[in-house]
């Protein structure tokens, strides 16, 4: 293992170190909060858990996928379809993740209704625009990444 990629490679398990704790404590303290906040609606709480105990698994999924990622890179390979594959899964992993928190939106409406504290909605803002950024960032490298893969073919079927 190369000293540059183990640095990364420690990073990504303590990125995801505090996810695995909001998953946690959080997630069911935000259960408890948003049946309070809709007694009408008990159900809710397990709403709370679908969108964000199932955002997690792409998280991790993503996780993983940076992991082989670097695992390329020392491997020497990290112009291949494997890092683009890899790439291309991050993408869609960071966009699903997206999604589920858009879902989870109207909670922080409400959340913010109750208290009347309007900036709740742009702290339930924060986790859609930044995976929407990671989605955009993982797209362009992955297109990058596939016109260098490509050269490097092209180039290895010229004499």
């Amino acid at each position: 293992m190369k000293r540059e990629t183990l640095f990364l490679k420690v990073a990504l398990v303590l990125i995801g170190l505090p996810v695995l704790a909001l998953c946690l404590f959080l997630v069911p303290a935000l259960a408890k909060v948003a049946v309070k906040l809709v007694p009408a609606f008990p159900w809710i709480k397990y709403f709370v858990y679908l969108v964000f105990e199932a955002s997690a698994l792409p998280f991790y999924f993503a996780l993983y996928q940076a992991f082989r990622l670097l695992t390329y890179i020392d491997q020497n390979s990290a112009f291949s379809e494997r890092s683009v594959e890899a790439l291309k899964k991050i993408k869609s992993c960071a966009v699903v993740i997206c999604g589920l928190h858009l879902l989870a939106l109207p909670l922080f409406y409400l959340f913010a209704e109750k208290d009347d504290a309007p900036g709740v909605i742009f702290v339930g803002l924060l986790v859609p625009f930044a995976s929407l950024v990671i989605a955009v960032f993982a797209a362009v490298l992955q297109k990058l990444l596939q016109q260098a893969v490509d050269i490097k073919q092209e180039n290895e079927l010229t004499i």
